[in-house]
């Protein structure tokens, strides 16, 4: 397959966090083909707020956590850009408004026709409200997802490998 053919194939980006009670959150990007096979994955470090974020930021904290900082700064940091960004928290949505990259989560089945749902793979997929043109502009690509892949499965490996992270000896001595 030639560079061209590679950089034309639908990349999709798999974005989830593992909080661990002593050092915090942290956070995990898994980039891959469409076919589900890793072309890269980059992970934060434990993200603790203090007491005194908890009380300032309120029921905000965690999606500010989990958007602002995580996901954005794991975006800015890959290198193999993702043309969507899957998520498992709706909470997580508000990423879309920092990014420049549809973000969708996961939702039923539709019972009649909704314009910001979209099946790709096995799964349905919500867009970020005030991005309409995202479901247009994924709808494009989600073809070249094969209909029997399994959207959700990826995150089992994201959270797998930041589990393991999170024993590694770095952490410990962290």
């Amino acid at each position: 397959m030639s560079g061209k053919d590679a950089q034309d194939q639908f990349r999709l980006g798999f974005l989830a966090a593992v909080e661990d009670t002593e050092r915090g959150v942290v956070g995990g990007l898994l980039v891959t083909n469409r076919f589900g096979r890793p072309l890269e994955f980059q992970c934060t470090t434990p993200v603790k707020p203090n007491r005194t974020q908890q009380i300032l930021y309120g029921p905000t904290l965690r999606p500010y956590l989990l958007a602002e900082v995580i996901g954005r700064t794991l975006l800015d940091k890959v290198s193999v850009k993702p043309h969507l960004v899957l998520i498992e928290a709706d909470e997580l949505l508000d990423l879309r408004t920092h990014v420049d990259i549809p973000v969708a989560s996961f939702v039923a089945k539709p019972a009649r026709d909704d314009e910001t749902i979209l099946r790709v793979g096995q799964q349905w997929l919500a867009f970020h409200l005030e991005f309409a043109a995202d479901r247009a502009a994924v709808q494009k690509r989600a073809g070249q997802v094969p209909d029997t892949a399994d959207l959700k499965e990826p995150f089992e490996r994201i959270r797998e490998a930041l589990t393991e992270t999170l024993k590694g000896p770095a952490a410990r001595s962290a």
